[in-house]
């Protein structure tokens, strides 16, 4: 499948239509960005898919387990961890041992991948509160109380690479914030595949189709005039306007009709997520919106995709048995899924899949306590822990670790990944940061750390 992109005469078409003077133009940042894009090769092709994993995983049964053998209900009081592995209902409690790394009993699919896969352990979060955690991992920036600061990195991520995209920036379900870079980077926020689809269908005509045309070239005109070329919130209305025109008469809506009877292309995708052919419910479950991320980079509508991959992980009691585990497999499930369809889908005619020009990344707002509560739960913990497979990252590792009392953060040397005391413990920012290194914004976002050098592809 080929991206979707203006052509070049089509941009410069639409910035002369949308701005007037070059005069004015040549201070924009919607230009600066263009040129930053353009000054880093390597980021041009390069595609994001941010998978929220929503409540606050348990990363004993994913992403940090630990051997059971060891850490048992004799000595929990003195490591201060629990797996608790032998009480849950819905896993047999067996860890899942591969050569690079081991996991845990509700990885699922996803450690079908662990060749591509990153895992960064002893994170801190420090935040214990749902959207603080949530917002801090979305901007890598710890929060203003419950408010968010700053722009989400699908936000920065699109401001420098997402100009030509329909959609550059596409939140499922997930909260995105934008902080005084271009609106055109600004994410179209929709709770369902419906609501995309929605977004995306030309309305019936209310007025004549003359009349109709004479008024947009009436909208056009007024916003060439002086006061509106001076004036930023004109300039934000009119964007969204002629994107709002951009959209409608692409058809994109088509893209998304998952339930379509007799497509061959759509019961493809069916089958792979596994979306039921009937029923308006089935879209609004993680595997259709999982199937809408692939889509909207697949047919190059977005640049970035912030998706809820799944949800229900809040378990501070004994439904943390069932429900966190296979909750958080879902999420690990529909995520490999990903990785297979994007790894088999080409790259317009480069040869590359699109997996080679998609990274992934995998996170929840912070963990769970390593013991057990008593309710037979886990409460939240400040410790966390990631993933990363795809573009530009390194897989086949894992990154750092959490400490074998209380599961608490350790610092990491940034260019190995292994424990390092004099190192730095690993924080949201420091992921984002990798990202925005590698797509040639710098400084900008003002993350104020490095990177991690040892999961960056890029920088060997």
């Amino acid at each position: 499948m080929t991206p979707f992109h203006l052509s070049r005469r089509q941009f410069l078409k639409g910035a002369t239509y949308l701005g007037g003077t070059a005069a004015v133009f040549s201070q924009s940042p919607f230009i600066n960005s263009l040129v930053r894009a353009h000054s880093n090769p390597d980021a041009a092709d390069h595609y994001y898919i941010f998978c929220y994993f929503g409540g606050g995983w348990d990363i004993l049964l994913g992403l940090d387990p630990r051997d059971p053998m060891t850490f048992n209900q004799s000595n929990m009081r003195v490591t201060g961890i629990q797996p608790g592995y032998e009480l849950l209902e819905s896993s047999d409690g067996a860890l899942v041992q591969k050569p690079q790394m081991t996991l845990g009993p509700h990885i699922g699919a996803l450690a079908d991948h662990v060749d591509k896969l990153a895992v960064i352990r002893g994170m801190s979060m420090d935040t214990l509160t749902h959207e603080v955690g949530r917002n801090y991992f979305l901007t890598g920036k710890v929060p203003s109380g419950l408010q968010a600061r700053g722009s989400s990195a699908s936000t920065w991520l699109s401001s420098v690479l997402g100009q030509a995209h329909p959609i550059p920036n596409l939140a499922v379900s997930v909260a995105a914030f934008n902080d005084g870079l271009p609106n055109f980077a600004s994410a179209l926020k929709v709770n369902s595949v419906p609501d995309l689809v929605r977004a995306l269908s030309p309305s019936d005509p209310l007025l004549n189709i003359d009349v109709h045309n004479q008024i947009r070239e009436g909208h056009r005109q007024r916003a060439l005039c002086p006061d509106a070329l001076r004036s930023a919130f004109w300039k934000k209305a009119e964007d969204a306007r002629v994107k709002s025109i951009e959209m409608m008469n692409s058809q994109l809506d088509a893209l998304f009709d998952f339930q379509k009877a007799n497509d061959p292309v759509m019961e493809a995708i069916r089958d792979h997520y596994g979306i039921s052919a009937n029923g308006s419910t089935a879209l609004q479950t993680p595997e259709a919106q999982a199937a809408m991320a692939s889509q909207a980079i697949k047919s190059g509508i977005s640049r970035c995709v912030t998706v809820r991959i799944t949800s229900g992980l809040d378990t501070h009691r004994d439904e943390w048995t069932t429900v966190q585990g296979e909750n958080q497999q879902t999420g690990f499930d529909l995520v490999a899924k990903l990785v297979e369809d994007l790894s088999t889908t080409q790259y317009g005619d480069t040869g590359d899949s699109f997996l080679d020009h998609t990274t992934i990344l995998g996170f929840s707002e912070f963990s769970r306590t390593p013991l057990l509560n008593q309710d037979g739960g886990r409460d939240h913990s400040l410790t966390n822990a990631c993933f990363l497979l795809g573009a530009g990252i390194k897989g086949g590792q894992v990154v750092g670790a959490s400490s074998d009392l209380g599961m608490a953060p350790q610092p990491i040397n940034l260019d190995t990944g292994v424990v390092d005391a004099g190192g730095e413990i690993v924080r949201p920012e420091h992921v984002l940061q990798t990202l925005f290194r590698q797509a040639g914004l710098g400084d900008e976002p003002d993350m104020r750390v490095e990177g991690i050098n040892a999961i960056d592809a890029l920088t060997s």
